[in-house]
């Protein structure tokens, strides 16, 4: 064993969770970052902080405790400094006479103990935690000691200069940075609004419950807990965020939906949908961040494969037809549409969009809110359009027969007509819109192409790993016999570039042209199953076969595959 290893670092390395590089490597990184060691392999996974907890509570004879059964509550407040807790990541669970039972996740950290006891007067005794469970923990107590003003004190106001927050319809922005809004709240609001654009967030859930406030970012496609602030402040953000989407917030009654743009710069512009749920405990508000610059990704950036490309681009090159692009919500629906519009979007054609809300601007579109109050429907929108000259025509959903019936004739009359449906595949597409009631005569005649889709994470490059699995399992999982000899699958990592080895999402997709053969299963009322066979025998690949092939090229796991298959 390698003289500078000791103590606990020693015993993980003797136990086999560390390696004796790893072992060393560590120390170097938490004595140069100064934190503790078992923060290190916990923020960087290197370890399994249960595991360490474990071989902490053997090493030095401290008991060992599950702290999310422990009620917070209980901890004993204003007798440590909240900067001392936040300092040295400790907390005070409870004090009997003269000794104070101090959970901590490293007990090499002589100096926290030693602080605590010099501050306190008491006898400090050391108890075992899981590093997992005291972070947020330590977190929640110095937000209820505080008042959660260290919430709102700790956000740096350099990042706020120059913000500007304004309501989509009205014509003069609010500045974010006015004296007049420099209240702690809306600094906080727009930290966290901020904050979830920078972690490339989709989703912002503000929450409130009967005895916690809590803040979820929603980010590849999986939420995650952000911030959890002080219960008396959920009405204050709850009115601010109604402010800034033009609500009503004396009404707390119904559902609400609004809008904000954030202006990051002079060239960029943030949107925000914002949507109010009455609750049980009070308003919980979700955000969908709709950053423009995704509808100019581009068609490459999607992860479409060469095959599915050429078929999408040839079917946006026609004069006439419908495409349809279908799959669940949240599954990059409005992305792809927007994308083939930004394709087509030239001096040279009138573009014409109803969607039920306009997600993102597109200049040079023109896009139509609808508004069931008013009576202005899908159905209503489109027979506008067509009375207006258009050569291509976007729907945002195909909701009804009336709605489908305008799209298919509007297909049939040398219009473009691209729309969405909410099915699971693209055979499933066609059956879902004969259920409707369209004859399939016009099914067969107006559909050209079905594109189904999901979204996958993707590996973070930096931190995927080579996975050795059995051959069964790679033959159970749909991979052929002729290819496990070349294949190299990959499972993720964890670093700090990344959330949980993931970074980023990939389109899996479903392309699928009504060729002849599909058109005759059409026109024979042929079902879904029959139509999946045909698409199958012209050599199209399904949602499975697409997202085995990302896995095989090490862009995804198997396992993110099967989550979202």
């Amino acid at each position: 064993m390698h003289k500078n290893i000791s103590g606990l670092a020693k015993r993980l390395v003797s136990i086999g969770i560390l390696s004796e590089a790893q072992a060393q490597e560590s120390l170097r990184c938490a004595n140069r970052d100064r934190i503790p060691l078992v923060t290190h392999l916990v923020k960087n996974k290197i370890a399994d902080s249960h595991r360490i907890a474990i071989a902490a509570s053997a090493e030095y004879g401290a008991p060992l405790m599950d702290l999310s059964a422990f009620d917070l509550s209980l901890c004993p407040k204003e007798l440590v400094d909240t900067k001392l807790l936040r300092k040295h990541r400790v907390l005070p669970l409870f004090k009997r006479g003269n000794r104070l039972f101090l959970a901590v996740s490293d007990p090499t950290n002589i100096n926290a103990v030693d602080e605590v006891k010099f501050h306190t007067g008491l006898t400090t005794q050391v108890v075992i935690v899981d590093e997992t469970t005291l972070s947020p923990a330590i977190d929640r107590f110095i937000d209820d000691s505080e008042g959660g003003s260290h919430l709102l004190d700790a956000i740096d106001d350099i990042d706020l200069e120059g913000l500007d927050i304004e309501v989509a319809d009205k014509e003069d922005p609010v500045q974010a940075n006015d004296a007049a809004d420099e209240t702690p709240i809306v600094r906080f609001v727009n930290k966290v609004l901020l904050d979830a654009i920078r972690s490339g967030a989709s989703d912002i859930h503000f929450e409130p419950y009967e005895k916690s406030f809590r803040i979820r970012t929603r980010t590849d496609g999986i939420l995650r807990e952000v911030s959890r602030p002080p219960l008396h402040l959920a009405p204050r953000i709850s009115s601010r965020l109604k402010i800034m989407s033009q609500m009503d917030i004396s009404e707390r009654r119904v559902p609400q939906d609004g809008r904000i743009k954030m202006k990051l710069s002079r060239t960029r512009a943030i949107d925000f949908r914002a949507n109010t749920l009455p609750t049980l405990w009070g308003e919980k508000i979700v955000l969908r961040i709709l950053d423009p610059s995704s509808a100019q990704m581009g068609i490459d950036a999607l992860g479409y494969e060469e095959d599915q490309k050429a078929l999408f681009m040839e079917c946006l090159n026609k004069s006439q037809g419908m495409i349809l692009v279908t799959g669940p919500t949240g599954s990059g629906k409005t992305v792809s549409l927007y994308t083939g519009l930004n394709i087509l979007n030239t001096s040279e054609r009138n573009i014409s969009t109803a969607e039920d809300p306009v997600e993102i601007n597109l200049e040079g579109v023109n896009q139509v809110a609808v508004n069931a109050k008013i009576g202005l429907s899908f159905a209503s929108a489109l027979r506008a359009f067509l009375r207006q000259d258009p050569d291509i025509i976007m729907v945002g959903e195909i909701r009804d027969l009336e709605t489908a019936e305008i799209a298919i004739k509007a297909s049939q009359t040398g219009h473009l007509v691209l729309s969405t449906l909410h099915t699971n595949s693209a055979p499933e597409t066609l059956t879902r819109l004969r259920n409707m009631g369209i004859p399939s005569f016009n099914l067969a005649t107006s559909v050209s192409l079905i594109i189904a889709q999901r979204l996958c994470r993707r590996l973070c490059s930096y931190c995927k790993k080579p996975l050795e699995l059995p051959e069964r399992t790679l033959l159970e999982a749909g991979f052929a016999k002729e290819q496990l000899d070349t294949l190299q699958l990959f499972g993720p990592g964890g670093c700090d570039a990344c959330n949980d080895g993931y970074k980023g999402r990939v389109g899996i997709y479903e392309v699928v042209p009504v060729t002849d053969g599909i058109a005759r299963i059409i026109m024979e009322d042929g079902n879904s199953i029959a139509i999946a066979d045909q698409a199958s025998k012209e050599g199209f690949n399904n949602l499975r076969q697409s997202a085995l092939q990302k896995v095989a090229k090490g862009l995804t796991s198997l396992d993110e595959a099967n989550r979202v298959i």
